[in-house]
């Protein structure tokens, strides 16, 4: 599986691990969700790049070594399986990925396997797929499963289940899924390793274009300055990249975009070392766990309320505040008691989400009334945090 050059390599850096010591990490370095790029870990053919896994594997194990957590978010199986088969010429594109992803995530997961297990590091495997983020009981079954892993030092390796993960069903790519399991696992810091150095303010290479290296939620909109291309065998791009970054940032959670195929780049990180990265600033703001899974849950909205002016002023308020039935002028849709819906204005402006307490009939019902019993409870709420930052300002 592996080349002689490879195995040797890997004892040499095992002996190093062993006695490699961190210096200046932070306590926001307690917990890391790391999420690889198939860029990153493929070659141009598609084949899987055992020295890059290799270099990385042993970046991991020196934080395990020094007992900080580590989820990874590994994309790489379509990719690792494209090299290994060529479909028939009546195989639909959709079939070809599935049967990639099938023997790609095999041979993904062996690479894993191996070269952590001669760290001493027991790895696991586990496939998510948006339906596993629907309901908050599938949520907390896929949290505990990986606290579990985590308190008996098992390292968590999560990826798509492209063989069965179709359109609708699919993750934007592995970003969006790194996001939703730093979230969920209430991480400290998510690292994005792709292939360039992170966030620029023009086209790289550019003269006059330089690394973005912080990013808060007062910096300006950043769509003006990156390219919507996506490269190699990736599914996302670096608009999907800070979109994920900004949303778990207001989260609390620092978020990390740097060049996976630098040596090194994740001890020296956590290390603070002066190397290139964009950074995203976590707020100091820290959510429930109930609010957390719903802020990812937009997509499995089942409708839509539409608020009047006096609701809407009183959601933006920095006090909390429930969504009363008074407050609502209008129901879109069809849902059931305990769905997730939308929350619009007037003008057609997402508001936010939350858990319904009434079904779509009974609440169009009670349109404009009194009733003791909030539509949406504060504490099943969400609210779009642009929306509250202008509206204050």
């Amino acid at each position: 599986m592996f080349s002689n050059s490879i195995i040797f390599a890997t004892y040499y850096i095992i002996s190093c691990v062993n006695s490699y010591k961190l210096k200046n990490s932070k306590p926001d370095f307690n917990r890391i969700a790391i999420k690889v790029g198939s860029n990153v870990i493929t070659q141009s053919d598609g084949s899987l790049n055992d020295g890059r896994i290799l270099r990385l594997v042993e970046d991991i194990a020196i934080l395990y070594k020094q007992g900080i957590e580590v989820v990874l978010i590994s994309s790489g199986a379509v990719a690792a399986g494209r090299s290994e088969v060529v479909p028939s010429k009546k195989t639909n594109i959709v079939a070809a990925k599935q049967i990639w992803a099938a023997i790609g995530q095999v041979k993904l997961m062996s690479s894993y396997q191996f070269l952590f297990g001669k760290y001493g590091i027991q790895a696991g495997q586990l496939l998510a797929t948006k339906e596993s983020f629907r309901d908050r009981r599938h949520y907390l079954n896929m949290k505990n499963c990986i606290s579990a892993m985590l308190e008996n030092r098992v390292l968590p390796i999560v990826n798509e289940n492209d063989t069965i993960s179709i359109n609708e069903l699919m993750f934007t790519d592995n970003d969006e899924l790194s996001g939703l399991i730093s979230s969920m696992m209430d991480c400290k810091s998510l690292i994005i390793l792709t292939n360039v150095d992170g966030v620029y303010n023009g086209i790289p290479g550019k003269k006059g274009t330089e690394l973005i290296t912080r990013i808060d939620k007062e910096s300006e909109d950043l769509d003006k300055y990156i390219s919507s291309v996506k490269s190699g065998f990736g599914r996302g791009g670096m608009i999907t990249k800070c979109t994920i970054a900004r949303k778990i940032a207001s989260q609390g959670v620092d978020v990390f975009i740097a060049n996976g195929t630098r040596d090194s780049i994740i001890t020296d990180i956590v290390r603070r070392k002066d190397v290139p990265y964009t950074q995203f600033i976590a707020s100091s703001k820290r959510e429930t766990g109930v609010k957390k899974w719903l802020s990812h849950s937009d997509t499995f909205a089942k409708g839509a309320v539409i608020i009047n002016t006096g609701a809407k002023d009183a959601l933006l308020d920095e006090k909390a505040t429930s969504l009363l039935m008074i407050g609502i002028t209008r129901i879109d849709g069809f849902f059931r008691n305990g769905d997730i819906v939308r929350i619009v204005d007037e003008e057609g402006n997402n508001i936010g989400l939350g858990k319904s307490q009434y079904d779509s009939k009974k609440a169009e019902q009670n349109i404009g009334e009194k009733l003791s019993k909030p539509f949406i409870h504060y504490d099943y709420m969400v609210i779009n945090e642009r929306n509250k930052s202008i509206y204050q300002e």
